[in-house]
């Protein structure tokens, strides 16, 4: 089996569930991120569409997800999924998902799915520019390059061999080559605003259409509050976590193919930071567009005025405030 379709097969066993009633399903196949003791949240939401999409009828495809990461996911126990089937509509219809471990739910989602109709009006944002995707490093590539100029702290190195012995069944390439992508020890004063192209590692088969949403939700969780640390060089991160995850399927796209994935932080505060993100397919359509707030806990050496004053700063000087890019 070669590499490419060894993550495919990855990809594949990490959002497979078992029907184990009428509604109810397990997942068994946990993906544990190298940098964390929890499961990967994009895995959970994944999983959560997959089950939700085998209550509904195949003409009804997701338009929107609004869910809550309520408690830690532990990767060595299963997850229960049980479909609540909230209603059943000619064009509409809604179901809610709860995820359990040891009984107590970790995660909730409202889905809502519906059949495709032909547009009478359309507006949508502009794709923004970006080298493509055949012209940059792969995190791999980055990674390897970054272990072999040497690293110094013992820890990092650690995360980094990690990493690299990790199977990610997605192909993810931050438009920054100086992003290391899974894994920044050295983040540089930025905007909180980047810009990725990612993709599943290969193609998907026919007879698996609504496959391609459930893998945007699994890839949708990737680097959200990683972008709100980009204008805070000196903060040192002690606890992160997903708070609620909101996606709104725009239009059908195959995630086999690139997509690029816009990502920016509008406010960061109170231990929290928002970041909104858009999901472009290569040819320029909106496809899907997300929404995430996370608790972003740590210490920093930088006075809070100094933060406040930048995105003064920003506005004054004629640069486009995190508001009105998305």
């Amino acid at each position: 089996m070669s590499s490419s379709q060894s993550k495919a097969s990855i990809l594949f066993g990490t959002l497979e569930l078992e029907e184990l009633d009428v509604d109810l399903f397990r997942a068994t196949t946990l993906w544990q991120p190298p940098f964390t003791p929890r499961i990967y949240g994009g895995q959970v939401i994944g999983q959560a569409l997959v089950a939700a999409s085998k209550t509904v009828d195949e003409q009804f495809s997701p338009h929107s997800l609004h869910s809550y990461f309520l408690r830690h996911g532990d990767p060595s126990i299963p997850v229960i999924y049980r479909v609540e089937r909230t209603r059943n509509g000619r064009s509409y219809c809604a179901r809610n998902v709860y995820a359990t471990q040891r009984g107590l739910t970790i995660y909730t989602s409202q889905i809502s799915f519906c059949k495709f109709e032909d547009s009478v009006i359309e507006h949508q944002a502009e794709m923004p520019a970006a080298p493509e995707p055949e012209s940059l490093p792969t995190i791999r590539e980055r990674l390897e390059y970054f272990f072999n100029r040497g690293v110094d702290d013992d820890s990092n190195r650690s995360t980094i061999e990690k990493v690299l012995a990790s199977e990610i069944p997605l192909d993810i390439r931050p438009c920054d080559k100086k992003r290391l992508g899974f894994f920044d020890p050295m983040i540089q004063s930025n905007d909180p605003y980047q810009l990725l192209w990612i993709k599943a590692v290969d193609k998907i088969g026919p007879g698996f259409d609504k496959l391609h949403q459930c893998i945007a939700g699994y890839a949708s969780d990737y680097s959200l509050l990683q972008t709100a640390r980009f204008p805070h060089p000196k903060f040192k991160v002690t606890f992160a976590s997903s708070l609620d995850h909101s996606m709104w399927f725009h239009l059908p796209f195959r995630a086999d193919e690139w997509m690029l994935y816009e990502l920016q932080s509008p406010k960061a505060n109170n231990g929290r930071a928002l970041v909104l993100a858009r999901l472009f397919t290569r040819d320029g359509r909106l496809a899907v567009s997300v929404a995430q707030e996370g608790v972003l806990r740590g210490v920093t050496t930088e006075p809070l005025t100094t933060r406040t004053a930048r995105e003064t700063v920003l506005k004054r000087i004629g640069k486009e405030p995190p508001s009105s890019r998305l």
